[in-house]
């Protein structure tokens, strides 16, 4: 009888630890003096605080604020592409612009690759955009899992999901309650599709389109998967900066990441009741791979809106006293935004006009 080993069911733990020997130097560059070295551990460390005077934060009640998300179908673009140093950038970035939502502060994130089988090269790829990720949004990996399943996904195939752990004082909550008549809505540009609606892309593109990964698409001045694979803007220095700066409790009332389901849904989210918002089509300039897709695929009008982020990734609600100042240093801060609506008493709900 033959004698089984776990290589010959598709797992090669040399291979493996060989992957694990590639991920320390990617992990400790996202480290902040919180990281507490546990390196060989069964988990990660991290202070509340700092112990040094001079960036003590001295919380007084603090909330802990916790988020989770995956990259989706996009994964398969960068398979498709070869390209996979960006797709963890997407993943940091779908949670961490969750949390700050609520005004939280980023510590630490976690991450979960899944993998047909042991590829040392491709999870360093992956693990690069990852730590990436975490640096823009001055949050350290903390620590991940790596699973190989081949019975699970094809050979090539891999998945991605992660978590964000932030912290926000529970007197700073931002929650939606303070959104009231008159409040300004500041649209904060994307970087384009970011990492939603890839099921319906993938389906344009490639299926009815019949184009490949590598094809140059005139309209847009590169080849399609690199227009698909601009990885998510992420938000965090700029929100942060922004309520660092303003000591005047809610002058921001609101903040919604626009994600799948569009403006309108997203941002009726954290609407109180007796408020609605107006969305001003035209107030921003509409990026051209939306123009694209939606001309390739045939696509209404409403099916774009409810999919995409149509080029605004981020929403501010603000006091109308401070919206020009809130704009202006958004802008200073590199991050293009546009005044495109405004909160109006009525029934709770976004229609764009």
């Amino acid at each position: 009888m033959a004698k089984a080993t776990y290589k010959d069911a598709g797992v090669d733990l040399e291979v493996y630890r060989e992957s694990m020997s590639r991920l320390p130097r990617l992990l400790h560059r996202t480290y902040s003096p919180r990281v507490m070295p546990l390196d060989g551990g069964f988990a990660g460390l991290f202070q509340l605080d700092f112990e040094s005077r001079l960036f003590r934060r001295n919380y007084q009640d603090p909330v802990l604020v916790s988020c989770t998300d995956g990259v989706g179908t996009k994964l398969k673009v960068a398979q498709l592409a070869g390209w996979h140093d960006t797709v963890g950038i997407d993943l940091v970035a779908m949670s961490v612009n969750d949390a700050i939502c609520c005004g939280a502060e980023p510590l630490f994130f976690l991450d979960y690759v899944a993998m047909s089988h042991d590829d040392p090269a491709l999870l360093e790829q992956i693990v690069e955009g990852i730590t990436a990720g975490c640096l823009q949004s001055d949050c350290a990996l903390l620590g991940g899992e790596t699973a190989i399943m081949p019975d699970i996904y094809a050979r090539g195939d891999y998945d991605l999901a992660g978590f964000v752990v932030g912290v926000v004082e529970k007197r700073d909550v931002i929650d939606g309650k303070a959104i009231s008549p008159g409040d300004v809505v500041i649209g904060v540009a994307s970087s384009g599709l970011h990492s939603n609606g890839f099921s319906l892309v993938r389906r344009v593109v490639f299926d009815i389109a019949g184009l490949k990964a590598g094809d140059f698409v005139e309209e847009l001045g590169t080849t399609a998967g690199d227009a698909l694979l601009v990885p998510t803007r992420i938000y965090a220095s700029a929100v942060r900066s922004i309520l660092r700066h303003y000591t005047v409790k809610h002058v921001v009332h609101g903040i919604a990441h626009i994600t799948g389901g569009g403006l309108a849904e997203n941002l009726e989210r954290i609407l109180p009741e007796g408020v609605c918002v107006r969305i001003e089509r035209g107030s921003w300039p509409i990026p051209a791979v939306f123009s694209w897709i939606g001309r390739l695929g045939e696509i209404e009008q409403a099916e774009m809106d409810r999919v995409f982020n149509m080029g605004v990734g981020l929403v501010l609600v603000v006091s109308p006293y401070y919206a020009e100042s809130v704009a202006g240093r958004l802008t200073d801060l590199g991050f293009e935004n546009w005044v495109i609506g405004e909160a109006m008493a009525g029934e709770r709900g976004v229609f764009l006009a």
